[in-house]
């Protein structure tokens, strides 16, 4: 039995508020919509505490933080948002076979017979303030949802005929099938996706957003029967041939969305089931916005790695090299380097391919082989305009690599990537490609190997301890993880279910000593190389991610998969 029998009598008895202040509030809400609760909050007579916790004990309900509590996934689906945001109700997760819902309205009785209709099963009630609600119900994303409706008329439709033929009405009535490619964008731009992926199989088309580096489907599969649409509708946005199927085609667009300017690489590839397309999404004013304050320190390199960092950075003349696999972050560390030390005192110049970001006050040169505009003759010329320092996007010839470091030797300051896995495999295409050993390492300041590791989700991460037979398998130390708590992913609607958001730097730098100089030229073995850097001070690319896992910002199964056999 709860103490009081109405919402005035808890407010009065409990002395959030006064009797005559509540009778004036009651005089005053002749004709206004909503509960009397609401009222006293906006009057002021009441906080959304008060409110709630009076709330509770007359229904008998327990009160939750939304800030803290995880959300299951898929547990919204049945329920309308809009519905949800007019009345103010939020599906949490499933206790065996009832649902668990927070409400800020325990009274409506209308509500609640809804919410069994929509669930399908019991309903348990708990309570939230309705602050707490309409900022996490201003989080859910509502995108995915229309997303599901619209693909509804193209899933799976099970027959006997060929699953490869495309239907005339299909074909005829083509406003499905912009509608379903404008809304397919549009999610991705909302869930920060880099690129959008679409591909088939002999039945289905699947659809899938690289999230913080992973693949991770956008919907449930469609109808092969529909590939061919989706992908001529792709191809008139690109300016490409929609009568061509053999060869690849690569095309861009661009979109106005709310406001920005959104470029779209498009890339399309035959296949055994159809053709396969990627759409590389490229938002560059919010990068832009980003690069604006672009630093070292944002990156997530280690401390101790940036100080040596930015010695050589500040250097007036040499090489600087930052090698690592494809999209593991090389050309932003670069961008946040130079961006660190213009000063506007001096003159510098890339030459990309392509320029991916505007940077302020920097000449930016887009490689076009097809005009014959390649990195050597595009670095040659930047060499008569009188440059301090030279941003070279990646050394692919012996061409490039000799200007390059000629470059170097003559005065100037050149940053650039090489695609290789290590350190020594960035020394030994060097010297593969046919450059004096002397003058290369005579150029070269320091090697910077990068990686990029997904960063577990705050909202949702939850400990783990590793039993201690298992830690040297996992690659870690049992004299010093044996009674650490690690983190793993378990995946919410803020992070769209991954378990992850975003992701941080982890980087190895050697510096290029006479010591290490000596050992090159005279071809001693890599182990006798890499101990001599570690004396001087470089932190191994395996330890500097572990120590991530070790501080919670990232899982140990993230931190092999990035680094396994390093």
């Amino acid at each position: 039995m709860t103490q009081y029998r109405t919402l005035e009598d808890a407010l009065v008895g409990e002395k959030h508020i006064s009797r005559a202040d509540l009778d004036r509030t009651l005089a005053e809400r002749n004709g206004l919509r909503g509960g009397l609760g609401w009222h006293l909050v906006e009057a002021g007579y009441v906080s959304e505490e008060a409110l709630a916790q009076c709330l509770s004990r007359l229904y008998d309900l327990p009160l939750v933080d939304l800030a803290a509590t995880v959300i299951e996934p898929g547990v919204l689906d049945p329920f309308p948002l809009e519905r949800m945001r007019r009345d103010l109700f939020l599906p949490l997760h499933r206790v065996g076979d009832r649902l668990v819902v927070a409400v800020a309205d325990p009274g409506n009785v209308l509500l609640r017979d809804d919410l069994g209709h929509w669930a399908g099963c019991p309903v348990d009630l708990v309570l939230a303030t309705r602050a707490a609600l309409v900022d996490r119900l201003s989080r859910v994303d509502a995108s995915q949802r229309i997303l599901n409706a619209v693909t509804e008329d193209f899933k799976l439709e099970e027959d006997d005929g060929d699953e490869g033929t495309i239907s005339l009405e299909a074909v005829g009535d083509a406003s499905p099938t912009i509608r379903l490619v404008d809304t397919i964008i549009l999610t991705a731009l909302e869930r920060r996706a880099s690129d959008i992926h679409i591909v088939s199989d002999e039945k289905y088309v699947q659809v899938k957003y690289r999230m913080d580096g992973m693949l991770h489907p956008a919907m449930d599969p469609l109808d092969r029967r529909h590939q061919a649409t989706i992908v001529s509708r792709i191809k008139i946005m690109a300016e490409l041939d929609i009568a061509e199927h053999r060869i690849p085609q690569d095309g861009r667009f661009k979109l106005k969305v709310r406001g920005r300017s959104i470029d779209f690489r498009v890339s399309i590839l035959p296949s055994n089931f159809g053709e396969a397309v990627v759409i590389r999404i490229l938002d560059k004013e919010a990068i832009t916005k980003e690069l604006a304050d672009l630093r070292l320190d944002i990156l997530g390199i280690g401390e101790g790695i940036l100080r040596r960092f930015r010695r050589h950075i500040h250097r007036p003349h040499g090489m600087i090299l930052v090698t690592g696999p494809t999209g593991s972050g090389k050309t932003t560390t670069l961008y946040a380097a130079i961006s660190e030390i213009h000063t506007g005192l001096d003159k510098i110049i890339t030459i990309e391919d392509p320029i991916e970001y505007q940077l302020r006050e920097v000449v930016q040169i887009p490689v076009n082989e097809k005009k014959g505009l390649t990195f050597a003759r595009g670095l040659r010329s930047i060499l008569r305009h009188d440059p301090d320092k030279i941003l070279v996007g990646e050394i692919r010839d012996p061409e490039t690599a000799q200007i390059a470091v000629q470059s170097a030797l003559t005065g100037h300051l050149v940053f650039t990537t090489v695609h290789a896995n290590n350190v020594m495999d960035v020394i030994g295409r060097f010297l593969n490609m046919g450059l004096e050993p002397y003058h290369f390492l005579s150029s070269l300041n320091c090697i910077l190997t990068q990686r990029l590791v997904r960063v577990l989700c705050r909202a949702c991460r939850r400990p783990i301890r590793h039993p201690r037979e298992s830690l040297e398998e996992l690659g870690l130390d049992p004299a010093q993880d044996a009674t650490r708590t690690f983190y793993e992913a378990a995946g919410c609607e803020s992070c769209h279910a991954s378990g992850f958001r975003g992701r941080t730097a982890v980087a190895e730098l050697v510096e290029i000593t006479d010591a290490i100089r000596t050992l090159i030229t005279d071809r001693r073995p890599s182990s006798e190389i890499s101990a001599a850097a570690q004396a001087g001070g470089t932190v191994l690319l395996r330890d500097a991610a572990l120590e991530k896992a070790r501080t919670g910002m990232t899982t140990v199964a993230e931190i092999n998969r990035v680094t396994f056999g390093e």
